[in-house]
């Protein structure tokens, strides 16, 4: 059967501005520098599947997919959180759509940070509320837009982004809603399990729980299993589940899947040496490419640090050097980020050592 012209074209042009993606298996014999299993609970294989547990939930949630351990494991994240209620969603990426295109009505203003997640972004297009970005972690131009705003107005941001790596000002962010009366959502996806006393979050660990609407805590990258939650007021959680489509209309979770997020709970709070190791780790690393490189490194304060390498042939060929040399690291490419701030993107990792940042810093001295 013909390919549509349209579609051959897209893949040509992606080809010809060198962003052309393929799925590669990472290897196991590199040092991990790209990966989101940051406490490395992946890669000590402690989760393990509980036996007599079904492997599939047979319908959504709404029919026959719900069970009493999602109650259960519900409960306790919410309680965890220091929310009134959580949700359990399939992935962070559907937890963000059913969210944010469901709850700001047709009256209503969002407002996002410019660098947030494309998972934000999409449920902002699906939103039938009016939309706008403001620039990136600037809370004045956050607050004029503010004053052109109408209806119920949301804010969403991420409390560490995934691609700069850096934080946004919580503190101030909350205070805007205080005064203007908006809502705050927070993606605590690359906070989850790192920040706080036990990894509750970084809403959590700066006391903003009640400032915060509600966040969402996704479960794929430090917790080393899959799913995500939207943690909350609970009338929120009864809104989601009559209005959030991707919960709504698709399979549940099964049992050996929730099993595992309850595994994950009981673990990670207690792994406080391997958060102040990726803390360390990440200081020490950041000081020493801000010292070769400069203003070109973003990220300090979570477990991402970013190098900008302009030009998607460029950040690919410093990447295949770094791969020749033993490190699992990928490059960033436009459209992926904005054309001109292609990256590096360096994940630091419980398990990664000083040698492992030294031998990085070395082959990138080879490239400066």
């Amino acid at each position: 059967m013909q390919v549509p012209a349209s579609i051959v074209r897209k893949l040509e042009m992606r080809q010809q501005e060198d962003a052309f993606r393929v799925l590669r298996v990472q290897d196991p014999g590199r040092i991990d520098f790209s990966s989101n299993d940051y406490l490395g609970i992946v890669r000590s294989g402690t989760l393990k599947p509980q036996e007599g547990l079904a492997t599939g939930a047979t319908g959504s949630r709404l029919l026959t997919g719900h069970a009493v351990l999602c109650d259960t494991v519900e409960a306790q994240i919410a309680v965890f959180h220091k929310a009134e209620s959580a949700l359990i969603f399939n992935s962070g990426y559907a937890a963000n759509l059913g969210l944010i295109a469901s709850v700001p009505q047709r009256e209503d203003t969002l407002l996002y940070d410019e660098r947030c997640h494309a998972s934000i972004r999409d449920g902002v297009r699906l939103s039938l509320a009016r939309s706008y970005s403001f620039r990136h972690n600037d809370v004045e131009n956050l607050r004029q837009k503010i004053r052109n705003a109408s209806g119920a107005v949301y804010i969403v941001v991420e409390s560490v982004y995934s691609m700069d790596g850096d934080r946004a000002p919580l503190t101030e962010l909350t205070d805007v809603c205080l005064e203007t009366g908006a809502h705050l959502i927070v993606d605590e996806a690359h906070a989850t399990g790192l920040f706080g006393e036990k990894g509750e979050g970084m809403v959590v660990e700066m006391g903003l729980e009640q400032e915060v609407f509600c966040r969402v805590h996704t479960f794929g990258k430090s917790l080393g299993c899959m799913g995500a939650a939207v943690v909350g007021p609970l009338q929120l959680r009864e809104y989601l589940i009559n209005f959030a489509r991707p919960l709504i209309y698709t399979t549940a979770l099964p049992p050996v899947a929730v099993d595992i997020i309850r595994q994950s709970y009981a673990l990670f709070p207690g792994m406080m040496k391997e958060r102040d190791d990726i803390a360390s780790l990440t200081t020490y690393l950041h000081n020493a490419l801000v010292s070769r490189f400069g203003g070109r490194v973003t990220g300090k304060h979570g477990p991402i640090l970013s190098l900008q390498v302009p030009g998607n042939a460029e950040v690919k060929k410093w990447c295949a050097v770094l791969q020749q040399e033993g490190m699992d690291i990928r490059p960033i490419l436009s459209p992926t980020v904005a054309r001109g701030t292609e990256r590096i993107r360096i994940c630091i990792h419980a398990y990664n050592t000083s040698g492992d940042a030294d031998l990085l810093l070395s082959v990138l001295d080879g490239m400066a």
